[in-house]
């Protein structure tokens, strides 16, 4: 079984837990998602109001849903067909794909942005993903996406607060991570250096970047999440245009 088809029995295997975790009131995956990664991924999305979006990787449809609340233009595609059923169900009048990220089933300069919230980190190799990315957006158009940050990849506080370093920065390998018990997700680690060259080769240029900081509200909801993501970034948004 590739990596990718593995990835996609994980996601299917998942999915419906997965949907309970993230609508459950004040869950640990509420805060790592609606009070951290979110919020900064939408700043850098601003108005989107009559734009065209495609949400690459859009699993249940969260981010769906509050794209068309900002009165977008939303299509969504995932490889998890159980995923896309819960999109489905969540968002009835949105057209959602099952498709790979590598081979998009869209026409060439479809969409005004292309959002991509944790799902680059899924591909060894960025190049098919950011060449398919490239031809789905129109000239100019923005390709905006989140990934864990990759120094704090590299480590974690430990019980003392003090830093350990969990794997080396600059060996760029696949690696798993435990979400919960007997699950796994397999992700590839970048540096910085690889990100920005990739893109660059890529025909796209840099508009902005930002490290995600936890929402002020979760300060009180989740203390100890708050201090640790306040003090090391665990996640951040990069802001690319089309040339």
């Amino acid at each position: 079984m590739d990596k990718m088809n593995k990835i996609k029995e994980t996601y299917n295997k998942i999915a419906k837990d997965y949907y309970s975790l993230r609508t459950k009131e004040n869950p640990q995956g509420w805060f790592y998602n609606e009070l951290l990664e979110m919020p900064t991924t939408l700043k850098l999305l601003g108005n989107i109001k009559n734009k065209k979006i495609l949400d690459l990787g859009c699993g249940i449809g969260i981010y769906t849903k509050i794209l068309i609340k900002k009165r977008a233009k939303v299509k969504g595609i995932d490889i998890s067909e159980e995923e896309i059923k819960i999109a489905k169900r969540e968002n009835p009048k949105v057209e959602f794909r099952i498709g790979d990220a590598e081979k998009l089933p869209y026409k060439n300069e479809e969409f005004d942005i292309v959002l991509a919230a944790l799902v680059l980190e899924h591909f060894n190799n960025w190049n098919k993903v950011l060449a398919e990315i490239r031809r789905v957006l129109r000239k100019n158009g923005l390709f905006i996406f989140s990934i864990g940050n990759p120094v704090t990849n590299c480590i974690r506080i430990n019980n003392k607060k003090r830093l350990k370093i969990k794997r080396e920065y600059f060996k760029e390998i696949k690696t798993k991570s435990k979400w919960w018990e007997g699950i796994y997700m397999i992700w590839y680690h970048k540096t910085y250096g690889t990100i920005v060259k990739s893109l660059v080769k890529n025909n796209f240029e840099l508009v902005n970047y930002e490290d995600a900081k936890p929402a002020n509200k979760s300060k009180k909801l989740f203390p100890e999440y708050y201090k640790e993501t306040s003090i090391l970034p665990y996640f951040c948004t990069w802001k690319w245009r089309k040339k």
